[in-house]
């Protein structure tokens, strides 16, 4: 230990420990997970960031070995400690000018924002003597004065390579590529347990790697093609999952997409008429179950049930209306001490004012 603090000391780190861990130090192979809390403050005590506030969530950093994160002194740090262990680790101003950057991608994350958003594209080195506001007076303020900061680190968890399930910023082209198809069995098996939301949260995981890949693609391109054909069982997948969260008119953007690209994806056509049925679209509906039965004549049975239910859908709204408004201007019931209209007024007017 005494050995470690004298190197970490060369490098412009002082370590002091809060609350010993347990266990024996791991040895943090690449590709090893490692959840901590962190507190970040200035020498004063000026507290930056804390994982446990931060968007009103108490959610923990998550870090991939190996993966060259922005803020090389986080990876630098935490593979001193144990898990369990408390440390504050003062860090010199060379290991903490990009902080504000990675301020604020975390601070975006937290309240559910693109984590780039606000970022030029350029190097993380051009955008430390750049104007550019962050959005953030206290991350300009310390962008501008570049200084020494406290990390507080609280080490939740240490988790060796292959015993978790990347997150998708995380994995490489291909490991974005091979997980897809066990993203896609996973959310299978939650839709015939019934657990929708959860499937459809895996649905959603799996599309997003593959529009990753094909943002890096030229629309029409052979590999672009591959992805997107890749993308459409997934999406209509997903779209079912809406459909039994009630999310109707996300179906019919997702499904209108589809049908857009590829005129004849029949699932694409059912799904969205199902979905304008239950907004009360009568004539986008019939539309889609039409073009349904012009593709597959042999549906007829299954689309006459989605069209008799729909109508008696409306009849049912139509009657619900009618007996709520049934006597609302039937003049002849109104007292005969109902106020009297001037004369200056219309009757529009007079139903307005009262």
């Amino acid at each position: 230990m005494e050995e470690e603090g004298r190197r970490l000391l060369e490098e412009g780190i002082r370590k002091k420990v809060i609350s010993p861990g347990k266990g024996d130090l791991s040895t943090f192979p690449n590709g090893t997970k490692v959840v901590f809390h962190y507190r970040t403050s200035l020498c004063d005590g000026t507290v930056l960031d804390d994982s446990r506030a931060m968007g009103g969530r108490s959610k923990p950093m998550e870090l991939i070995m190996g993966k060259k994160f922005k803020l090389a002194v986080w990876e630098r740090i935490v593979i001193t400690m144990r898990q369990g262990e408390v440390a504050e680790f003062t860090c010199d101003t060379k290991h903490t000018a990009l902080y504000p950057l990675v301020s604020q991608s975390l601070r975006n994350i937290s309240v559910g924002k693109d984590p780039l958003e606000g970022q030029r594209h350029c190097c993380g080195i051009a955008q430390i003597h750049s104007h550019h506001s962050l959005g953030h007076k206290d991350l300009d303020h310390l962008q501008a004065n570049p200084q020494p900061l406290v990390f507080a680190i609280e080490m939740l968890e240490v988790l060796p390579p292959g015993s978790f399930q990347l997150d998708m910023w995380a994995m490489t082209d291909k490991e974005k590529l091979d997980s897809v198809p066990l993203i896609h069995e996973e959310g299978n098996s939650l839709f015939k347990q019934g657990k929708i939301k959860e499937a459809s949260e895996k649905y959603y995981n799996a599309i997003a790697c593959l529009k990753n890949l094909q943002m890096k693609e030229h629309p029409g391109d052979e590999s672009w093609v591959q992805l997107d054909q890749m993308i459409t069982p997934l999406l209509l997948n997903y779209c079912q999952c809406l459909l039994l969260q009630s999310q109707y008119y996300e179906v019919i953007e997702h499904c209108s997409s589809l049908i857009f690209k590829y005129e004849d994806n029949l699932k694409a056509y059912y799904k969205r008429g199902k979905a304008h049925a239950a907004v009360w679209n009568e004539e986008e509906a019939r539309a889609d179950f039409a073009k349904v039965l012009e593709l597959d004549p042999s549906l007829e049975a299954s689309v006459n049930k989605e069209v008799k239910a729909m109508e008696e859908k409306l009849r049912s709204k139509q009657a619900e209306e009618k007996g709520r408004y049934k006597g609302l201007f039937d003049f002849k019931a109104m007292p005969a001490t109902a106020t009297t209209v001037s004369p200056n007024l219309s009757l529009a007017s007079a139903f307005a004012f009262h």
